[in-house]
């Protein structure tokens, strides 16, 4: 395939995995708003995994809470540095679709995160494993890409 082809297909790709993870984190916070109150928790497999309302001022899983504008200042400006570089860099042969997959869900998620905290003042929050802060699916798609990314980044041990 040429390189320009690849191009309109790597971005193609990362768009659609954005859009994706933004859809599916506002119709699963928009579910849980409109199906629990604030704080009421229901078991799923009780002790393990709980959906439990809650508004997080901090950033993933709850940590750093109350700090303000600095997180909405800093994931819009790691927005547009993370679509800068997947578009500067979309004909480099290092640039894999592995690479683009889990840029789109970091970025997915980023996006869902911050739409809350501009029209929220906070990001709604659902999933309750009890041993871990409560969070959604924006803060794991980030946590999903990263970990992606760290993967392919470790060299294979020889």
């Amino acid at each position: 395939m040429p390189d320009a082809r690849r191009s309109q297909w790597d971005i193609i790709i990362f768009l659609s995995g954005v859009l994706a993870v933004v859809l599916l984190d506002r119709l699963t916070k928009n579910f849980f708003s409109g199906f629990l109150d604030l704080n009421e928790s229901i078991a799923v497999i009780r002790g393990v995994l709980h959906f439990t309302l809650v508004h997080n001022t901090g950033i993933a899983f709850g940590f750093f809470k109350d700090c303000g504008a600095v997180f909405i200042i800093i994931p819009v400006i790691l927005t547009g540095l993370l679509i800068y570089n997947v578009y500067y860099y979309r004909n480099s042969p290092h640039l894999s679709r592995t690479y683009i997959l889990a840029f789109s869900l970091i970025l997915g998620g980023a996006i869902g995160n911050l739409i809350d905290r501009i029209f929220l003042g906070y990001v709604i929050d659902f999933i309750d494993f009890r041993i871990w802060p409560v969070f959604n699916l924006a803060d794991s798609a980030i946590t999903i890409g990263a970990a992606i990314i760290l993967i392919r980044c470790i060299p294979a041990a020889k």
